[in-house]
């Protein structure tokens, strides 16, 4: 017994100490910053809400982001544009767009959307706020619904001398929730339905015993007489009877 303790307490001294558990008022870790942006939608950087986004670009590039939006969300963007102090000739004018997943322009009800810099302006601000994210729509309606929205932001107007002088972006989105009662309503099925290739789709196949019905004077070749076949039977007519006629009078008679 007495050589077996000194076994046990090193035992215990050598197993590995329990991580300490972490502190819950050190709050959620924050965001990674995002510092790149796509050139299309289809390279369109994912950003989350309250994520920061800060890019270096140039004058004529197109900027293009995409978030997620569930129903219920107002997404409010906000874009502050750091222009060169130096080297610009003319006015700037700049826009925000915000698209659906299927690249349905989306109106803005909040923001400045579309301002234009003077040259004397080193940073221009802009702003969209969307209408609230609906769980259901009439399918001609354009309301925003569940699902992915992109940001594309772009100089519109500039002098061509301009193009290629470097500036910085930063983006700020937040989704606030509104009223979450108001659709009274609900997506009944996706606006596109799920894809299944590879799965053959079946019809259903009549049994043998059910005989088709029998019909000997059927008519269903015949056409159905319209006005359209009155006035093409008329015509016809007359044409032919005008040719007649007319061939009659044009005829050399044999002496």
């Amino acid at each position: 017994m007495r050589r077996l303790f000194p076994l046990a307490v090193l035992g215990l001294v050598l197993l590995p100490v329990p991580a300490f558990a972490a502190d819950p008022t050190d709050g959620p870790t924050p965001l990674q910053s995002i510092t790149s942006a796509g050139t299309s939608f289809l390279t369109a950087v994912a950003i989350a809400p309250e994520q920061p986004v800060k890019v270096s670009a140039v004058t004529g590039d197109y900027l293009y982001w995409q978030f997620p939006a569930t129903a219920g969300q107002r997404p409010d963007l906000t874009v502050d544009v750091t222009l060169p102090s130096s080297g610009r000739s003319g006015d700037h004018s700049w826009t925000v767009e915000v698209f659906d997943g299927l690249r349905r322009r989306q109106a803005c009800v909040g923001g400045e959307q579309s301002p234009v810099a003077a040259t004397t302006d080193t940073a221009v601000k802009l702003g969209c706020r969307l209408r609230q994210v609906r769980s259901w729509a009439e399918p001609w309606d354009g309301d925003p619904l569940p699902g992915t929205y992109y940001v594309r932001l772009s100089s519109t107007e500039l002098p061509e001398k301009d193009l290629g002088l470097p500036l910085d972006v930063s983006l700020t989105l937040t989704s606030p929730t509104g009223d979450t009662g108001a659709d009274q309503g609900e997506l009944a099925a996706p606006l596109v339905p799920n894809n299944q290739p590879g799965k053959l789709l079946t019809t259903p196949v009549p049994s043998a015993s059910a005989e088709p019905e029998e019909e000997y004077f059927s008519v269903d070749w015949l056409p159905d007489f319209s006005s359209r076949w009155v006035w093409t039977v008329t015509g016809g007519i007359l044409a032919a009877i005008t040719g007649l006629i007319g061939f009659s009078w044009t005829r050399r008679r044999r002496v």
